[in-house]
């Protein structure tokens, strides 16, 4: 016959302990151990085997077999964590639970966030120990990010597109990232920037005189990181159909032209598409809607900014369109292409876990 393990031990709650590890599994954002401990409890209560339990909590099966023995000993008092050896912890589990919930669920009645200050009179702790709690739970309060999500209605086919010119670029042709960094500004100093010293930061009056505006137009090279790059005072169809005509020129004959462009509107005018309609070897891919990230571009874009553009100083548009014109060069003769190491699959998976997080009972 073959081989059976140990049977697993039935597990079954009162109502009071299934609405305690719901409310405890519920909560994505405060204890993320405990959550995923109340899960195993709830998962192993409704009939599943440590093996379903593990695969459907995405933990190992040792795992599900130490909680499970944890609370058949202890009940709920097993799934928080053990004592630690010394003094006993003089704040509660309930309290710091407490201050978790409120951090991620209120806001003070005067402000947009919480203080350790504002925390701490709310709590009755002091802010030396509302601190510890943030930093054992990963909560920062005073930080704020950043995000967007495409509501393009075609965002899956375009990403499946542009990332698989990145994976898989075609045979006898070169792909192009293409972009322009419109208003890019000449900023002189109000006085003259006083040089970094020991000790002392290189130093910049906080204010400035604009003296004119120019617009690069560029194209970067996937395979080999050159770029192509162009300068206009304005930035219009016009001058797209031009930097269009450079890059047929710069490009050899017998290569098809892959372009890699976002969705403005000057990609798509009437001109523009007679002037795509005459180059047939062009063929144009569109980034989705608030997709910036997706264009390679972008982040030389970034390096140009970092290097050169934002700590200049500029007496004319002629001066800082020849500081960009040699920096391009100098790029060039050192180019440095970008490693796209997520698929597809990858970013659409991301993006769908995202999605289920923000929508989750917690939010």
């Amino acid at each position: 016959m073959p081989r059976t393990g140990r049977p697993t031990p039935p597990l079954t709650l009162t109502d009071e302990e299934r609405a305690t590890l719901t409310r405890w599994s519920r909560r994505a954002k405060t204890a993320q151990v405990l959550a995923m401990r109340s899960r195993i409890i709830l998962s192993c209560a409704d009939g599943g085997s440590n093996t379903d339990v593990a695969a459907a909590v995405g933990v190992h099966l040792s795992t599900v077999g130490k909680w499970r023995r944890r609370f058949l000993k202890l009940r709920l008092d097993g799934v928080i964590d053990e004592p630690r050896p010394g003094r006993p912890a003089s704040i509660g589990v309930d309290r710091v639970e407490e201050v978790v919930v409120a951090t991620l669920e209120q806001t003070p009645r005067n402000a947009t966030h919480w203080s350790r200050t504002s925390m701490a009179e709310r709590s009755g702790l002091s802010k030396s120990t509302v601190g510890r709690i943030w930093r054992d739970f990963g909560l920062k309060p005073h930080l704020a990010d950043t995000f967007k999500l495409s509501t393009d209605p075609q965002f899956i086919e375009k990403v499946v597109d542009v990332v698989g010119l990145y994976h898989n670029p075609p045979e006898r042709a070169v792909v192009l990232c293409v972009d322009e960094k419109s208003q890019i500004q000449a900023l002189d100093r109000s006085q003259p920037v006083l040089p970094m010293m020991p000790g002392m930061p290189e130093r910049r009056t906080h204010d400035y005189v604009r003296n004119g505006i120019t617009s690069l137009f560029a194209a970067f090279n996937i395979a080999d990181g050159t770029v192509i790059g162009e300068l206009h005072r304005q930035h219009r169809a016009t001058e797209f159909k031009k930097f269009l005509a450079t890059i047929d020129k710069a490009v050899p004959a017998d290569l098809d032209v892959h372009l890699v462009c976002d969705n403005y509107g000057t990609h798509k005018t009437p001109a523009v598409r007679a002037w795509l309609a005459r180059h047939p070897r062009f063929h144009m891919h569109f980034t989705p809607t608030g997709s910036s990230w997706i264009n390679q571009v972008e982040r030389w874009f970034g390096y140009l900014t970092e290097q050169k553009i934002r700590r200049g100083a500029h007496k004319s548009v002629h001066s800082l369109e020849a500081d960009i014109r040699t920096w391009i060069a100098d790029w060039n003769t050192n180019p440095r292409p970008f490693t796209w190491t997520k698929t597809a699959e990858e970013i659409l998976e991301s993006l769908a876990r995202f999605c289920r997080r923000i929508s989750s009972a917690a939010h």
